[in-house]
């Protein structure tokens, strides 16, 4: 199999073709060549309106649904809407019914999904049954292929759990998510904690509902001197502790939702369920400190928070909808209203390292692994360019630019119609 990509401006800001248009040759699933121009007769020429390509996106916090909530999203229909909005590698949250929990969890999940053009990454859960009383086999899980452990959307109430785990993964270089959210703090809270939630009469989340977790794990770290990746952040004094962290050189890296980049709190006026989401949108100091912070390399990467939800769970009075929006599908256009087209590929590309997975860029003989992409034009992002089952999107009405037009991995091309 060949194929041929014709006048592709190729991005990537470590590369020596770095913003120069080129012919781009795949064989068999590898990167054969680059150059100005190229000519043969039996590839499939892909010739696309101002073709932009880069290193494959990254997306380190998705759910679907499969197993357990097939309703919501298959792993089959979610894995094409991420190769279809331009990602070739997306990180599976474990909220999943039973919970991602031991090997066999694991490696099933790996085989039967590594025909798709993008890859799937399984981060497993850190305890038995997500429940947070005893420690799920990590290291079992890790060599059925597992690349982080962390029970989705939930703090261990036991220290002890997250510090032992930080100190055992260290035997094979394992990566800990901690999620700072306090379910004490933030039971039954319906949005940030602010002007708008009292002006609306809502019960809310204040911003130590995040910040008084992130302290503690933060602390485990310095004293295990583990590695420790944060799925979310939404606030500035958050940011500020990773940024004191990384400076005292603990091995830290975070992500910052592109909802929190793109809307506050403000959204929610008018109780639209879509806008409510865990974190919580905050306000608008936050969400500069959260751009500046993912400018300066504070913020190792960005993610969807994509999570789909069927409608009997979202299409309800919004204090008993439940949290959540569908993202992979706008990520790009949404990131690109705020930040220069370099900065947001890599945004969208950087975050592999945290997870150990290999971006070899534009490196002839390796395994092709790309997004096309223009980042020409802009519209209105709407139901139609939604690929999800679920359709409960905080993006539809906000003008996206550019447009992808699919992704390639190996010898899997699945493209954008």
């Amino acid at each position: 199999m060949k194929l041929l990509l014709k006048n592709a401006t190729l991005i990537h800001e470590k590369s020596p073709f770095h913003n120069q248009k080129k012919d781009v040759l795949v064989v068999d699933g590898m990167l054969s060549s680059i150059e100005d121009h190229i000519e043969t007769e039996d590839a499939t020429k892909i010739e696309l309106e101002d073709l932009h390509l880069s290193s494959g996106w990254f997306d380190p916090s998705v759910s679907f649904g499969e197993p357990g909530y097939e309703e919501r999203e298959t792993l089959s229909n979610g894995l094409i809407t991420a190769a279809k909005s331009g990602f070739t590698h997306i990180v599976l949250n474990p909220d999943t019914h039973p919970a991602l929990d031991s090997f066999t969890d694991v490696s099933h999940l790996l085989q039967n999904t590594n025909k798709y053009t993008t890859a799937l990454h399984v981060s497993a859960s850190l305890s038995e049954g997500s429940k947070g009383t005893n420690l799920a086999p990590l290291f079992e899980m890790h060599k059925a292929g597992a690349v982080a452990f962390g029970d989705f959307n939930q703090t261990p109430e036991n220290p002890n759990l997250l510090r032992i785990a930080l100190d055992y993964v260290q035997s094979f270089d394992g990566l800990i998510q901690a999620y700072p959210i306090d379910y004490s703090l933030s039971k039954n809270g319906q949005m940030h904690e602010g002007e708008v939630s009292t002006h609306l009469g809502l019960k809310a989340i204040p911003n130590v509902a995040e910040t008084i977790c992130l302290a503690r794990d933060i602390q485990l770290l310095e004293y295990t001197q583990g590695r420790m990746h944060i799925p979310y952040l939404s606030s500035a004094e958050s940011l500020e502790m990773i940024r004191t962290a990384k400076k005292k050189g603990l091995k830290i890296s975070c992500s910052v939702p592109i909802a929190h980049l793109h809307a506050t709190d403000e959204n929610l006026i008018d109780f639209d369920a879509n806008f409510k989401i865990i974190p919580p949108l905050r306000s608008s100091e936050d969400q500069r400190a959260l751009r500046e912070g993912l400018l300066d390399g504070t913020i190792d990467m960005v993610t969807s928070l994509h999570q789909p939800l069927n409608p009997e769970l979202k299409d309800l009075e919004f204090v008993r909808s439940k949290e959540g929006s569908v993202g992979l599908e706008a990520a790009f256009g949404i990131l690109l209203n705020y930040f220069p087209l370099d900065k947001t590929i890599a945004f969208l590309t950087r975050g592999k390292t945290a997870f150990k997975i290999q971006d070899s860029g534009f490196e002839i003989g390796k395994m092709a692994d790309f997004t096309l992409f223009t980042p020409k034009g802009s519209k209105t992002f709407d139901l139609s360019h939604l690929h999800s089952t679920s359709k409960n999107c905080l993006f539809l009405g906000s003008i996206i630019k550019g447009s992808v037009y699919g992704s390639l991995r190996g010898k899997s091309f699945q493209q954008n119609h």
